[in-house]
């Protein structure tokens, strides 16, 4: 399995905001890329700080994803008021998530 990891800068996000506003579309959108096995919002509201990390089948899947992946990061940032600060990807070298 591989991940991008996608972060972004902006302004902080009060304590009541709705996180999940407008991310149907997005989801909708990224979960029809061959290969797509899930996705994470990570928020620090505080610093206004945010990455997201999507996890691939395999690191083809991953790179076939780019130019929409491309898209949808700019499109989000631009919407939320924030910056794309760094692009990273990685292979996954084991993971655990409890049920």
């Amino acid at each position: 399995m591989f991940v991008r990891l996608s972060t972004y800068q902006g302004s902080p996000v009060p304590a009541q905001g709705d996180l999940t506003a407008n991310w149907e579309a997005v989801l909708k959108d990224v979960r029809e890329a061959p290969g797509f096995r899930g996705v994470y919002y990570l928020v620090d509201r505080a610093s206004g700080k945010a990455k997201s990390l999507t996890l691939w089948e395999d690191e083809k899947a991953m790179y076939a994803s780019e130019d929409q992946a491309n898209q949808l990061r700019d499109q989000v940032a631009q919407r939320e008021g924030q910056r794309v600060v760094s692009v990273e990807r990685f292979e996954v070298g084991f993971s655990h998530l409890e049920p």
